[in-house]
């Protein structure tokens, strides 16, 4: 595995975010959308560029020790799901696939 990266707490919630967007294996425009309205196009697609050379065990780890690095709080962890809850809703769609991937990273985060 790679050196542990040092991310912004915006670079961090970008990497949760577009995890989240892949639960379904969809990642919509409006979904896209709301994680560039958390950061600059650039640093998106530099944190995609890594999010996709990583499988999903790594790219748990890099979220866990990043919520860590940033000394996250109860109230940070709740702001956090209710941008994972936005993003879900981002293209009027609720699925299953996505209610299990926010039970999950409520599991893993909390």
């Amino acid at each position: 595995m790679e050196d542990k990266k040092h991310w912004t707490k915006k670079e961090l919630v970008a990497y949760i975010l577009l995890y989240a967007a892949q639960s379904d294996f969809v990642e919509s425009n409006k979904e896209k959308n709301v994680i560039i309205s958390k950061v600059d196009m650039k640093t998106f697609q530099r944190i995609h560029d890594e999010f996709d050379k990583d499988n999903d065990y790594q790219s748990i780890q890099k979220i866990i020790a990043g919520l860590e690095e940033h000394q996250y709080s109860k109230m940070d962890i709740d702001l956090l799901f209710a941008d994972i809850k936005g993003l879900f809703f981002a293209d009027g769609n609720y699925d299953t696939t996505e209610q299990s991937m926010y039970m999950f990273l409520k599991r893993i985060l909390n």
